[in-house]
């Protein structure tokens, strides 16, 4: 049985090193995808003797669609992403799954979200996410550009560990998310969904975060103010959801339309992806 493992990295010159030296530690081979980096990512990732493909960044799905094309002859495939490693003793883990000869088409590991913020490090959440998956099923489409899931398959747990540097900064990961929310608003647009009242889910996903997965415990009051900020991300979705279906985001939702996906790409440093919302429909502050 061989393994294709692959990661998707922009500028990641600090950890893109150690995502590598994961994949390589249990993969038959390994393909880097290059999002165009500037910062030295791609000369690192030649340094570790990884195979490169550049290319322009247009989501997720085409991304990783275009790593699975690459790793033609691999029964598996597993992907990191370029902030994320195994965490200790994941290897043996998974050459134990490998020896038990898998035929599932999915395969997840247990994700812990690092906070390495100045107040200090710790793990704000574990969450169980499908990272293997048969090649011949794992088939990403180009609408995937942010909720890239596969469709639902029977699915395994592995007990190793994937240590992801989940924020650093939580201003950066706010303005990170305000983007990745406008790009699921118009791709959940499109698949026909509806928005959902925002306060409520705020405040569950604070509750799950700090009290259900423990992060209060383990940050104390940092991982509340990091849950805040994350739940931000969960509203923000649905007040830009309301904003599209009402006329909102309108160049965003051309682009998407046509699968113009560079020039989609090109909005994200205007306001709002380009739009002017409609009166009283603009998407409220909400951190």
């Amino acid at each position: 049985m061989r393994i294709g493992g692959f990661v998707i990295h922009g500028n990641n010159r600090s950890t893109i090193g150690a995502c590598l030296d994961s994949l390589l530690a249990v993969s038959d081979e390994v393909i880097a995808i290059d999002s165009s980096s500037t910062d030295g990512s791609a000369e690192i990732v030649k340094s570790k003797g990884v195979r490169s493909l550049d290319i322009p960044w247009q989501g997720y799905g085409i991304a990783r669609a275009a790593a699975v094309r690459e790793l033609e002859g691999c029964d598996y495939v597993f992907f990191l992403d370029s902030d994320e490693r195994l965490a200790p003793g994941a290897v043996e883990i998974f050459q134990e799954w490998r020896r038990s000869n898998p035929t599932l088409p999915y395969y997840r590991l247990a994700l812990r979200d690092w906070a390495d913020l100045p107040t200090g490090s710790f793990v704000l959440r574990t969450e169980w996410k499908t990272r293997i998956m048969r090649r011949d099923i794992a088939n990403w489409q180009p609408e995937m550009i942010v909720h890239e899931t596969l469709p639902d398959r029977e699915c395994a747990p592995i007990t190793a560990v994937i240590d992801h540097q989940f924020v650093t900064s939580i201003q950066t990961l706010v303005d990170k998310q305000d983007w990745y929310a406008r790009l699921w608003a118009v791709q959940a647009h499109a698949e026909g969904k509806r928005a959902d009242p925002t306060f409520l889910k705020r405040v569950g996903h604070v509750i799950r975060n700090c009290v259900v997965k423990g992060g209060l415990a383990r940050g104390g009051l940092a991982s509340v103010r990091l849950a805040w900020a994350v739940s931000r991300y969960h509203a923000r979705k649905h007040q830009y959801l309301r904003l599209v279906q009402n006329g909102g985001l309108p160049e965003m939702v051309t682009a998407y339309r046509e699968k113009r996906f560079l020039d989609l790409y090109a909005l994200r440093n205007t306001p709002a992806g380009g739009a002017k919302p409609a009166p009283g429909q603009e998407p409220r502050p909400t951190a």
